[in-house]
């Protein structure tokens, strides 16, 4: 009678055991496929961030070119400043998304896109209104603009980088930043 009701015992406990196992596993397996779900929505969310963060950023730099092409050829226009301030808007905007998504070292580069933007758009404002600061010209304001693109070639492969599709040649030609710019002392 005794070894019948160990041998019950065992068997009912082996089952037990077994069943635990398999849970453990099954529990295991869910917590996995929940991780690269994370991170597939994670790596989605960035990639659709850089794609709108590239697409406005381009875009605010284009018109600012656009406008001051106009300076130069003829009288501002309201639809003009109405056109290069839906681009500025439009790159704060996504800046302002790209800035809660994105890692320390694609933020460095957006970051010296978005100060050259601003500082080629005052630079554009003051002109227009006819109130430049001192080495405030046209010309000067061209060749800022011009230099956008060079940072936001860099931008767009740090980006790149980040998603995992950079090739050789992005690494090779571009200076990617390698720590977060120091803070600015106080005045």
């Amino acid at each position: 009678m005794i070894i019948a009701v160990a041998g019950v015992a065992g068997t009912l406990g082996g089952s037990l055991l077994t069943q635990r196992s398999s849970e453990r596993a099954k529990r295991r397996e869910i917590e996995l496929v929940r991780d690269h779900e994370e991170v597939r929505e994670n790596l989605l969310l960035r990639r659709t961030c850089y794609v709108e963060l590239n697409r406005d950023a381009r875009q605010f730099t284009t018109a600012l070119s656009q406008f001051l092409h106009v300076m130069q050829e003829r009288r501002v226009e309201e639809s003009d400043r109405a056109e290069l301030d839906e681009a500025k808007r439009a790159h704060r905007d996504t800046y302002s998304q790209a800035q809660m998504i994105a890692p320390d070292d694609v933020l460095v580069s957006a970051s010296e896109v978005n100060k050259a933007l601003n500082r080629v758009y005052g630079q554009v404002k003051r002109l227009e209104r006819e109130e430049p600061e001192p080495g405030e010209t046209l010309a000067a304001a061209f060749r800022a603009q011009a230099e956008v693109w060079g940072l936001l070639r860099t931008l767009r492969a740090v980006m790149r980088r980040d998603l995992g599709v950079a090739s050789v040649s992005d690494d090779a030609s571009v200076h990617f930043p390698t720590q977060l710019a120091e803070p600015r002392s106080r005045r």
